[in-house]
């Protein structure tokens, strides 16, 4: 008898698909290629190379909680050309946001990726579409990556070998690690009195999810002196991102943290979980993601120096302990506190219980080779939805000499002036670091 190969959801995708029922939860890679774009070999390219991967058709069963693909029905995708303009970044931002909020049709089977094109001037961006459920940044970048290498192909294809798309649930590895899940509960006291005493985002429309983007480029003097000044200041460079980060919230957060009990800024931050779950890397395709918080106070006076230090301190002690692979039990217990409620209130949940004013997804192409063969693309962005949790994303990628800043946002609670304020606090912030003060 024919065994019918299946994958059975993880707590990260079970989460994400509850999610994805109040607003589409996607995110979006773009590549930059060179050359002229051949529209008809690039799609039958993506195609082949979709089929060749058994990424096809993917069928949901929300009941018996697994995940499908292929069985027929294999549709084939259309690459979206979409209009050149004056700024192939501001078409490439303005496109990459309306795919953020444009939902995939979970009913049936569906193909979980779309594509689209932004020309340049012998050149285009290559951008991927993917409902987030089905997996990481990490599988993306390579599956991307790929389909550029063999679109730029002239002596035929190479040998490929399918990736693997069922991968045992690490959530349930989690309970041969109880130590991890001991901690985490010895952590919640002091977890919950950082949430209470964290300033809650200002209210805003529940039913409003819908995500606006920016797209920010850090050069090399600006990628260098952040490099550097990480360096000499003892922490890493996801710890300046988040007192950078911050420091650009807390003038929009205004006099909120000047009373009450309420005086700190949480931040969210997503963690890869392969090399500690020993994934193989290059060959699995699936998502393997924790995460953690972090919570301080941002009072005047406050060096960004000193903020990345102590942050560093909080970050080291759950690098250490590994707190970030209990994220999956977590999120267990929230997605069964909210199956008692009406979709009303799971838009309420987050924004009242779990007040994170933003997040940051990091990732260094540069040392990104997992298969040891693919080069880091000339040029790389990426974005993500924000979800019901934090109301601000911001998804860096450094690429070669520079970092890509992807900054999506929940257009009901930041305005267009409350962005633009961020952005540009974020970027002369950069400017004037001195790493040897």
């Amino acid at each position: 008898m024919l065994r019918i190969m299946q994958g059975k959801l993880n707590s990260f995708q079970k989460t994400m698909l509850q999610w994805n029922h109040l607003h589409a939860y996607n995110a979006v890679h773009a590549v930059r290629l060179t050359g002229n774009l051949d529209l008809v070999r690039l799609t039958d390219v993506i195609n082949d190379q979709l089929a060749a991967r058994g990424l096809t058709q993917l069928s949901l069963d929300r009941q018996r909680q697994t995940f499908r693909y292929g069985g027929g029905g294999e549709g084939k995708l259309v690459v979206q050309v979409v209009a050149a303009g004056s700024d192939p970044l501001s078409c490439l931002a303005a496109e990459s946001e309306r795919q953020l909020n444009t939902a995939f049709d979970l009913s049936g089977k569906f193909i979980p990726f779309r594509f689209f094109v932004v020309p340049e001037t012998e050149a285009f961006r290559l951008g991927l579409v993917y409902f987030h459920a089905v997996a990481d940044a990490e599988s993306i970048v390579l599956l991307l990556t790929e389909l550029a290498t063999a679109y730029g192909e002239t002596g035929g294809r190479r040998g490929l070998i399918p990736p693997t798309l069922y991968p045992r649930r690490y959530d349930n590895l989690l309970w041969q690690q109880p130590q991890v899940i001991l901690r985490r509960l010895l952590g919640l006291p002091a977890q919950t009195r950082n949430l209470r005493s964290s300033v809650r985002v200002p209210g805003s429309d529940p039913a409003d999810l819908n995500n606006g983007l920016r797209l920010v480029v850090l050069g090399r003097d600006q990628l260098r002196t952040l490099v550097v000044t990480a360096k000499a200041w003892h922490v890493t460079v996801n710890d300046l991102l988040l007192a950078l980060l911050l420091k650009a919230l807390t003038p929009v957060a205004g006099n909120q943290t000047a009373g009450g009990r309420r005086k700190n800024l949480s931040l969210g931050c997503i963690v890869n979980l392969r090399k500690d779950l020993g994934v193989d890397r290059p060959h699995t395709f699936g998502l393997f993601l924790g995460s953690f918080t972090v919570t301080h106070a941002v009072p005047e006076g406050i060096t960004l120096q000193q903020l990345s230090a102590d942050l560093c301190q909080q970050t080291s002690a759950i690098k250490r302990h590994r707190l970030y692979l209990g994220t999956a039990w977590e999120l267990g217990l929230a997605r069964r506190l909210l199956a008692f409620f009406s979709p009303a209130q799971r838009k309420k949940f987050y924004q009242k219980n779990y007040p994170l004013w933003g997040g940051i997804t990091n990732m260094n192409l540069n040392s990104f080779r997992p298969g040891g063969e693919t080069p880091p693309p000339p040029d790389y962005f990426r974005a993500v939805s924000t979800g019901p949790v934090t109301p601000l994303v911001l998804s860096a990628t450094t690429v070669g000499d520079q970092a890509n800043l992807g900054l999506s946002y929940r257009t009901s609670v930041f305005s267009v002036t409350a962005i633009e304020q961020i952005q540009s606090s974020l970027l002369e912030m950069v400017k004037e670091l001195q790493p040897t003060q």
